[in-house]
C-alpha cells in the first residue's frame, strides 16, 4: 500500500465548480497535498482532463461567447472583456487555466477517477479514492464532476438497424458536415434549439420531442424565476427525486437563434417517433419520414458512476441532498448537481461544500479552532500555511499570454 497517497479532502472534477471548491479550499486554510503530504489539513483536485477548461474545450466551434448562457466570475477573478465572437471553446478553458495558474491549486491530471469506496464500517474514518494515478485516502470527497462524459442515448426500437449517421449533441462539430442532409434532431434542450438552428441553414430538419416545448414570453428575471428554479430543483433533490435538467424547470427563452429559426420555419415540433428504420424513422402518426442523420440532442445525467460502490442512490435512482451533502453517506459533497448545474450556483455550492466540510472536520477533531488556519474567510482573515493566499486579480489577454491585473 505504499502507493497510496492522503489528502483529507478530495476534489474530482476541476470545471468551475471544482475550481470554485479549490479556492474555498485554500481560504479555508488547506494545503496543498502535492506540496505539503504531511499538513494537517490538505487537498487535491483530480481532473480527467488533459488540459483547463473541463467541458467547455469541448464545445462546438461556432458556440461563442455571444451564443452561451452567462458564465459567471470564479472566486476572486474577474473576467476581462472578452470579444463575444470569441468561441466558448477558447475564452472559457483560457480563463480557467489563468485562474488555476493565480490560485495556484494542486490539479492532477489527466486523472480519471474509477471508483470511490468506504476504507471501513466507521461512518466517520476514511475513503478510498481509486484512480488511474493510484489510491489517494481522504475524510471527505466533493464530487464536481459535472455530466459532459454521460450523455444520454434513448432506445428506439430500430436504432441498430439505421443505415445513416447517428451522433450525440456533444459530437457536434459545425453545421458544415450537414449540407444537403437530412436531419432528425431529437431534443427539447438549448442545445437542441442552437444546433437546429444552424443546422436548417443548410441541411433539410426536423424537430422531435417527447413533451410539447415551452418557451417563455419576456426576459429571464435571475432574481424571480431564477430564484424560484432554484427552490424547486432544491426540493426536487432534497426529496431524492432524479436529477433533471435546468430547462425542464425553466423552459426555453425566446433567444436570437431560437427566433431565426422560428423565422426560418425550422423550428416546428414534432411528437416523438416511435421507432428507427434503415432510412429513417416511422413517425406517431405511423407517417414514414426519410432523413440520413439523426442528432440526439438528449442531454446529459450526472458523471457520478465512480460513486455507484457507496450505494448512494435510492429506489427512485435519486440521491438525497441536504445542501451539498449526501444524506446517505455526510463525507461526500455533490457540487455542479441539482440546483447548482449553473456556473453561478456551481461557485456558490464549491464554497458550501467546503465550508460544511470544514465544520464536519472541526466537531469530529473535537476542536474549535485549529493552528495555521484562515478564519471566517468572509471575513478576509488570511492563511499562513500556505504563504500568500489567493488574490483577486482580473483576468484579460489573450492564450499563451494571460496577464493579471490586481
Amino acid at each position: 500500500m505504499s502507493s497510496v497517497r492522503r489528502a483529507t479532502v478530495v476534489v474530482i472534477g476541476a470545471g468551475q465548480a471544482g475550481l470554485s471548491a479549490g479556492y474555498h479550499l485554500r481560504r479555508h486554510g488547506f494545503a496543498s497535498a502535492l506540496a505539503h503530504p504531511d499538513a494537517a489539513r490538505s487537498f487535491v483536485i483530480l481532473d480527467a482532463e488533459t488540459e483547463p477548461g473541463g467541458a467547455w474545450q469541448h464545445r462546438w466551434a461556432s458556440l461563442t461567447m455571444a451564443t452561451v448562457n452567462h458564465i459567471f466570475d470564479l472566486p476572486g477573478f474577474r473576467q476581462g472583456a472578452v470579444d463575444r465572437e470569441t468561441p466558448s471553446r477558447e475564452a472559457v478553458p483560457e480563463y480557467f487555466a489563468a485562474f488555476e495558474a493565480q490560485m495556484g491549486l494542486p490539479i492532477l491530471r489527466p486523472v480519471s477517477v474509477a471508483a470511490v469506496r468506504r476504507a471501513d464500517a466507521d461512518p466517520d474514518g476514511e475513503l478510498l479514492i481509486e484512480s488511474d494515478a493510484g489510491i489517494w485516502r481522504s475524510r471527505a470527497v466533493i464530487n464536481a464532476t459535472g455530466t459532459w462524459r454521460s450523455p444520454v442515448l434513448p432506445e428506439v426500437p430500430g436504432a441498430d438497424r439505421f443505415l445513416g449517421r447517428q451522433l450525440h449533441a456533444r459530437d457536434y462539430v459545425s453545421l458544415d458536415e450537414f449540407a444537403g442532409r437530412s436531419v432528425a434532431v431529437v431534443g427539447g434542450g438549448i442545445s437542441a434549439v442552437q444546433q437546429l438552428e444552424e443546422i436548417s441553414r443548410v441541411a433539410r430538419v426536423a424537430w422531435y420531442t417527447r413533451r410539447e416545448p415551452v418557451f417563455l414570453d419576456g426576459d429571464f428575471s435571475p432574481e424571480v424565476e431564477g430564484r424560484e428554479t432554484i427552490e424547486r430543483v432544491t426540493a426536487d433533490v432534497e426529496a431524492g427525486n432524479p436529477s433533471r435538467s435546468v430547462v425542464s424547470y425553466t423552459g426555453l427563452a425566446w433567444t436570437p437563434y431560437a427566433r431565426a429559426a422560428r423565422d426560418r420555419g425550422a423550428l416546428v415540433r414534432r411528437p416523438m417517433f416511435t421507432a428507427i428504420e434503415p432510412h429513417g424513422v416511422r413517425e406517431a402518426d405511423g407517417s414514414f419520414t426519410s432523413v440520413d442523420t439523426i442528432l440526439w440532442a438528449t442531454g446529459f445525467r450526472p458523471s457520478i458512476a465512480h460513486l455507484d460502490p457507496l450505494g448512494l442512490r435510492n429506489e427512485r435512482g435519486g440521491i438525497e441532498m441536504r445542501g451539498t451533502r449526501v444524506a446517505a453517506e455526510p463525507r461526500v459533497h455533490l457540487i455542479g448537481y441539482g440546483p447548482s448545474q449553473s456556473t453561478v450556483g456551481a461557485n456558490r455550492a464549491g464554497r458550501d461544500a467546503v465550508a460544511a466540510i470544514d465544520r464536519a472536520l472541526t466537531a469530529s477533531d473535537g476542536a474549535s479552532a485549529r493552528p495555521g488556519s484562515a478564519r471566517d474567510p468572509e471575513r478576509g482573515d488570511q492563511t499562513e500555511l500556505l504563504g500568500a493566499s489567493p488574490r483577486a486579480g482580473t483576468f484579460s489577454g489573450r492564450p499563451g499570454a494571460p496577464t493579471m491585473e490586481a
